[in-house]
């Protein structure tokens, strides 16, 4: 087959799909990865070849200015329709009372304008190169509808890959059945709009699978699976951090218990996308510096110099991979991002969830802690003092440990990348035949 997969250019959307794309050129598939120019350079650096399609303007920018006054009227709108907290956390909320129409198809084109500003330089490029190669599948991540357009466009498979739960399928299933029970004249879709124009550009027409895949390539555990009616191929998650170092000082066992508090790339783009001020951090770092603990922090160079006091007990670094470093760990803190999480789970290491950037942080930290393999700290609780006795009970109450080797054990029912081709090929041949 040939296999092209399609990421917006945001590393941590793609690092996740390399050891598929990997697995699938190791079984003798041809496999090429689209993305915005600024990622060409990651691209090639795990060995995958590159195309790039689209502007070279960063990705940030043209979001930035897609943030028009017709977008600012929607953040308005959403805020007059009732309280809010945040629009991100806002597509994870299944609360009956939340799930209005009103509020639905608002948050619809909030989203929208956003996947635009994400998606719209690439497809023209990406469509031009796809009816050139001709790919059998399409595999896209979860943000990147360029890819849905483009195998639409030339009639390919595709999948949509996803690592966290799947909290943005089932906010669509709520929106289809809620505009279904609306009259002809008010039943907008704003996604379903964006996705047919530009189809309809190619001679095709708007269907549902645009916007949830053909079918779903699922990194997340079985267990905190959501209902679907979408098949899924379930994968295994494999690290892949990049280029990766082991450093000399985890070559050895620590003196002492260690703990790692790892936040994500994301804290280096700027306050807007980080899980964990610095003065949460600062407060953190003081709360815990009497224990007898090795503390390792991962840390942008320029956050460090905004620390006013580094403990003793804790150690800086800018980045350590970290497959390298959990398998030493008695406990890790981070903000839900899923390679920390499954990290944890894969070495059988308790975890603490603090700070608040993926949309299925809080639903996902209730199942772990349900499962007893760690805890979470809703964002109005946070604080030094609660992470310290958070922490403190994951070190000290070995339950923990033993709920986190049982989601090992579920996570090693999974089937590697390299066993999830033969089903990849196995599914490709039934969308063929239809």
């Amino acid at each position: 087959m040939r296999v092209l997969f399609v990421t917006w250019p945001w590393q941590t959307h793609f690092q996740p799909t390399v050891p598929l794309a990997w697995a699938l050129q190791a079984a003798g598939h041809e496999v090429r990865v689209a993305s915005g120019p600024e990622l060409t350079d990651v691209i090639t650096k795990s060995g995958l070849t590159a195309v790039p399609v689209g502007s070279d303007v960063p990705v940030l920018q043209k979001l930035t200015e897609t943030f028009t006054e017709e977008h600012q009227e929607i953040v308005d709108t959403l805020e007059k329709l009732g309280p809010r907290d945040d629009l991100l956390f806002e597509f994870a909320d299944n609360r009956e009372e939340m799930l209005t129409w009103d509020r639905m198809r608002w948050l619809t084109r909030y989203l929208a304008e956003i996947l635009k500003g994400m998606n719209d330089s690439m497809v023209e490029d990406l469509v031009e190169y796809s009816r050139w190669w001709k790919p059998d599948l399409v595999v896209w991540d979860w943000l990147s509808y360029a890819g849905s357009i483009a195998a639409t466009a030339v009639g390919a498979p595709h999948a949509r890959i996803h690592a966290e739960i799947d909290v943005d399928a089932r906010f669509r299933r709520n929106f289809v059945r809620l505009r279904e029970e609306q009259p002809a004249e008010s039943s907008e879709d704003a996604m379903a709009d964006w996705l047919g124009d530009w189809v309809e550009k190619y001679g095709k027409s708007f269907s549902e699978d645009m916007v949830t895949g053909q079918f779903t390539i699922d990194h997340m555990l079985g267990s905190f699976h959501l209902e679907t009616n979408v098949p899924h191929v379930g994968i295994r998650y494999v690290p892949y951090n990049g280029a990766s170092v082991v450093p000399d000082w985890i070559r050895q066992d620590p003196a002492k218990r260690r703990v790692l508090a790892t936040f994500g790339v994301s804290q280096e783009k700027g306050s807007d996308y980080q899980a964990f001020s610095i003065e949460q951090l600062q407060e953190m770092l003081d709360s815990l510096a009497d224990l007898d603990i090795e503390l390792v922090v991962t840390l942008p160079v320029q956050l460090q110099k905004e620390l006013k006091r580094v403990p003793e007990n804790t150690r800086l670094v800018e980045f350590v991979p970290l497959h390298t470093i959990i398998p030493s760990c008695s406990a890790v803190i981070h903000h839900g991002g899923v390679p920390a999480f499954l990290d944890s789970i894969a070495h059988e290491v308790p975890q603490l969830f603090v700070g608040r950037v993926v949309p299925d942080v809080e639903e996902r930290g209730e199942r772990m802690v349900e499962a007893g393999a760690g805890l979470s700290i809703p964002p109005a609780e946070l604080s030094g003092p609660q992470i310290r006795e958070s922490l403190v009970r994951l070190l000290d109450e070995p339950e923990f440990r033993e709920g986190a080797a049982r989601l090992r054990e579920e996570r090693l029912t999974q089937p590697t990348p390299a066993e999830a081709v033969r089903e990849l090929e196995a599914m490709v041949e039934r969308l063929r035949s239809r």
